[in-house]
């Protein structure tokens, strides 16, 4: 490349359908490995999208055939240098780009082919709904690193998809799970076909796009909420609220005159 040429940047966003954004973490010849710089743009994107109401859903995947192989491996040396406070700040940042995804109000996406390994995994752990092509594999690679498993809010994000038992079959061993496995433990939410993964995510992303953006960010809250419910009652006590919520907005006035007029819903911006 030409010194005087610019970069590629390392995450690409684009609009594929309307109320789609997709974004592709694109490092491809170190297989997405993210660095400080790929995690403040996650994060910065996060920040945007609260506040986009034309966005519904994000779609997040890997350019050159891989979704994430982790931490950039050549800043790892650098990172175990670092004095403990400097660290823990990079740690907090990094998190924010997990945060992030789950705080947003559209669904995300994640569509995976070949490894979602480590932080990758974690990234993909945050979405509301992971693809697989035949070919991912994912790995809680950290203690082959010597690191804990307390990364990134893995060991919080995993035993709820995939059950305590599993969650520490993956994580204590270090082992690659293949996409079939990874389906059936509920690590991830659909197989899609060879070569067919961000076809297949685009599909789905347009479908929850046609639904009301308040209904779509109020059930992913409520969902998220009630995982960690200790009662039915309880949970009943936080689906109220945001029942009443969706029941006094446009979008249930527009539900009802489309079902009447037998036409598609035309759903507006949040209210």
């Amino acid at each position: 490349m030409n010194r005087s040429e610019p970069a590629e940047p390392s995450l690409l966003v684009s609009r594929p359908a309307p109320g789609v954004v997709a974004a592709t973490l694109n490092r491809p010849a170190r297989r997405n490995a993210l660095d400080e710089n790929l995690f403040a743009q996650l994060t910065a994107l996060c920040a945007r999208l609260r506040s986009d109401a034309s966005a519904r859903v994000l779609v997040l995947d890997g350019a050159g055939g891989s979704f994430c192989a982790g931490y950039d491996i050549a800043e790892v040396g650098r990172i175990a240098g670092l004095p403990p406070l400097e660290l823990l700040a990079l740690l907090q940042r990094q998190a924010a780009a997990v945060v992030g995804l789950r705080a947003i109000p559209q669904a995300v996406i994640v569509a995976v082919d070949g490894t979602a390994t480590g932080a990758g995994l974690s990234l993909a752990l945050a979405a509301d709904i992971r693809l697989a092509d035949p070919g991912a594999r994912f790995c809680a690679s950290f203690v082959r690193m010597g690191l804990s498993g307390g990364d990134m809010g893995a060991s919080w994000l995993l035993p709820r998809l995939t059950g305590l038992g599993f969650a520490s079959d993956m994580m204590l061993s270090g082992r690659v799970v293949g996409a079939a496995e990874a389906v059936e433990r509920g690590l991830a939410s659909r197989l899609t076909a060879p070569g067919g993964l961000r076809a297949d995510a685009l599909v789905l992303a347009e479908e929850i796009a046609a639904n009301s953006p308040l209904s779509v960010a109020l059930t992913k809250q409520v969902l998220q909420s009630n995982i960690d419910a200790p009662s039915l009652a309880v949970a009943l006590e936080r689906e109220g609220p945001t029942q009443v919520v969706a029941a006094n907005s446009h979008d249930v006035h527009e539900a009802v005159a489309a079902f009447r007029e037998r036409r598609p819903p035309r759903f507006g911006t949040r209210d």
